[in-house]
């Protein structure tokens, strides 16, 4: 199951299927109901996402849960439809629907422990700032099975090194967290003990400024990837124009606060 807490401005998203955190089809459609919730809440500006306990953040996909037996033409009809137009839980399904889902609001990721497969592209995907214990332990090992597009659904080529990239999706190799750090897979290693206060401290932070403007920064950025130079200028402009327009100059909360 998924864990959603808030407390104040910051919603905790928390992966706890013990031992190792697999992913079932019911924990995709739960995480798109939770993300569904994180983005429409106006009190929460920022999220935390992780796993419980020191094990594992997520091994992956739960290759025990049953698929169906289909037809050809099943397969493909339940490849092209939305997995909300399906009653049922099951794989290929409501994964392709989070993974799909704009996301304008920031989260910081703390990974812990093994960070496999689908659990890598979710830590990835759902996170914009990121942190690794130094138990940390990242990897796709799924083209050892002819299992490959990973890279393509993550866009990794864009978060990192085109070598680190292709050296995590055909190498399918293991790496610790002080290699993930190389390969600009996470911002900051620390220890185990210190990986919640670090990535509760950077959530607080992004918390504590304007939601606006984070969200015209996030936007406006996310945007920008595929537009030309002068496009995205202008998107730039325009949207910091409108927030400006309607925010008056302010200091974070944090600063208010202190001031007070």
């Amino acid at each position: 199951m998924l864990k959603y807490e808030k407390s104040g401005h910051v919603a905790t998203i928390t992966i706890d299927n013990p031992p190792v955190n697999v992913f079932t089809p019911s924990m995709h459609k739960q995480m798109f109901e939770i993300l569904q919730e994180f983005t429409a809440d106006r009190d929460v500006r920022c999220g935390v996402f992780t796993g419980a306990g020191e094990r594992s953040f997520s091994a992956g996909d739960d290759i025990k849960s049953k698929r169906p037996d289909r037809s050809r033409e099943e397969v493909v009809e339940r490849h092209l439809t939305p997995s909300r137009a399906f009653d049922t839980e099951e794989y290929p399904g409501w994964e392709h629907e989070v993974m799909n889902m704009a996301r304008f609001k920031p989260i910081v990721g703390a990974a812990n422990g093994y960070c496999f497969g689908q659990g890598f592209i979710y830590f990835n995907l759902l996170s914009d700032i990121r942190y690794a214990a130094s138990n940390a332990v990242f990897g796709m090992p799924e083209i050892a099975f002819g299992m490959g597009g990973a890279g393509a659904a993550l866009s990794l080529g864009r978060m990192i090194p085109h070598t680190a990239a292709m050296e995590l999706l055909l190498l399918g190799e293991k790496v610790d967290a002080e290699e993930a750090a190389r390969m600009f897979l996470v911002n900051k290693v620390v220890a185990p003990e210190k990986l919640m206060e670090t990535a509760q401290a950077a959530a607080e932070r992004i918390a504590s400024h304007p939601p606006l403007g984070v969200r015209v920064e996030m936007e406006s950025y996310q945007r920008s990837f595929d537009m030309s130079r002068s496009d995205a200028m202008a998107t730039a402009g325009h949207m910091y124009r409108l927030a400006r327009s309607v925010q008056p100059t302010q200091p974070p909360l944090a600063e208010k606060g202190a001031a007070e």
